[in-house]
């Protein structure tokens, strides 16, 4: 392949390729490690779903029905993150193949999906200057950001951007809590769980009757969830208020919580290992004379024969006994236990994020410039299963093509990487469903709007 080759990005250009051998490609077809414009530049000509955003995003508004708004799609704000920080917003799109090339053009580091606006985001100067103000957000998904990093006064086996597979699960217990609340209390069908790349994950809901929520709705929503309210320097930061918890707290504890904290977050975490660790733990009490039995019980229990393997878990069944025996019967007391779990495991939402329908989130099946993995859907309901470090990268993804060699008859270039089960995924447990729901949407609008028309004539 020649340089010109290679600096351009040609769409089908293979990355280090080796001829085969004996008409077989060898492991020499490897791509190194990366992250780079000219990898980018491949999987957006390659890989990435260009149709399915658009068909996402559209909601039904694809130009097809008589009652469909073909303005939609081209009042969508999409932001773009080039090489060297350069940062572009308020980019439209009529059409697919105007994103596509778009895309295939720029190749975005990372590309943000904002809201849909009362008109062209890109044409809004010329409406600043009518003097009117028109330009205003009428459209966003409903989301949320949840980031380990606002895990780490919790966490001892990772800090900041790290992540590993002891830690990863607190993602797990998010999606369960979230996703359930979402669809059993609040009633939304079309939500779409994303890995945020890195060290997080990202949550779209894209029901209509979301998407419409004003600021001050998703503000209450976001509020609904919110239990968290400590910081770094707080030595309690979960306060259960209330004679019993609200139900939705109730079922997290009880269907979730409880039985990952004491079956897993315990152990991987060693909670209870040492001093330091379980003072952590009994500054949430405020009662001194019962951190005073627990203290003394576990630094006598140095000298004990209890196994290194189960401290912690005998350790925090003490704690549970003597704060839920009858002698302590002060209600605050008792809830002391509940809000240990809830401060180790319960879902830590950015709420900013959430509140404000002008936030912009970073779009599926980008790649992240740090790890090189892809942003892929998640399943909620085998959420569990879910392995960050497995996810496709860039690197392995070309490598993939490379072994596949160019022209292979198959539908999508991603049918024969790793990414293809992601992509099937997105398409058949979220937006086909969503694309049914938009246009039985789309045609009792409009056919109410025939009727309503026809009783007018006749009247």
């Amino acid at each position: 392949m020649t340089r010109e080759e290679i600096e351009n990005g040609s769409e089908d250009m293979v990355i280090d390729e080796i001829e085969p051998v004996n008409g077989e490609r060898t492991e020499m077809n490897a791509v190194p490690d990366g992250f780079n414009a000219t990898y980018l530049k491949v999987y957006y000509g390659k890989l990435f779903p260009h149709a399915d955003i658009f068909k996402w995003l559209s909601y039904g508004n694809d130009g097809k029905h008589p009652g469909c708004d073909k303005s939609y799609f081209g009042r969508r704000e999409f932001s773009y993150t080039l090489d060297n920080d350069i940062y572009l917003r308020f980019q439209s799109f009529n059409s697919a193949s105007e994103l596509e090339n778009s895309i295939k053009e720029k190749c975005p580091f990372k590309i943000d999906i904002g809201p849909v606006y009362s008109v062209d985001p890109a044409k809004r100067h010329a409406y600043a200057q009518s003097g009117n103000n028109v330009f205003t957000p009428v459209e966003k998904e409903l989301v949320f950001d949840i980031d380990i990093t606002d895990y780490d006064d919790v966490r001892y086996c990772c800090s900041g951007a790290d992540v590993c597979l002891d830690c990863w699960p607190l993602m797990t217990v998010a999606i369960k809590v979230i996703d359930t609340a979402l669809r059993d209390d609040f009633g939304f069908n079309h939500i779409l769980w994303v890995y945020s790349g890195r060290r997080g994950v990202h949550c779209w809901v894209c029901d209509g009757k979301a998407r419409r929520l004003t600021n001050e709705q998703r503000s209450s929503i976001a509020e609904y969830f919110r239990v968290y309210k400590g910081n770094e320097n707080s030595q309690k930061k979960v306060s259960l208020m209330g004679q019993g918890l609200h139900p939705f707290l109730l079922r997290s504890y009880t269907e979730v919580l409880e039985d990952f904290f004491k079956t897993k977050w315990l152990s991987s975490q060693v909670l209870f290992s040492t001093e330091e660790r379980y003072e952590k733990i009994l500054e949430m009490i405020p009662d001194e004379s019962i951190t005073s039995e627990l203290r003394g019980k576990w630094q006598d229990s140095r000298r004990s024969s209890v196994s290194k393997e189960d401290i912690n878990v005998v350790r925090w069944e003490q704690l549970k006994h003597l704060l839920q025996s009858g002698k302590h019967k002060e209600k605050g007391l008792r809830r002391c236990v509940e809000e240990i779990v809830f401060s180790n495991t319960y879902p830590r939402l950015d709420m900013e994020v959430s509140k404000h329908m002008n936030h912009l989130l970073k779009a599926p099946f980008c790649i992240h410039p740090k790890t090189g993995r892809v942003c892929v859907p998640i399943d909620p309901n085998r959420c569990e299963e879910f392995d960050p470090t497995a996810v496709p990268t860039l690197s392995k993804l070309l490598e993939e093509i490379n072994m596949g060699g160019l022209g292979t008859d198959v539908d999508n270039e991603w049918d024969r990487t790793s990414l293809g089960k992601s992509i099937t995924f997105f398409r058949s447990s979220f937006l086909q469903p969503l694309l049914k729901s938009c246009k039985e949407e789309i045609e009792n609008s409009y056919s109410a709007k025939l009727r309503h028309s026809e009783n007018s004539l006749s009247w």
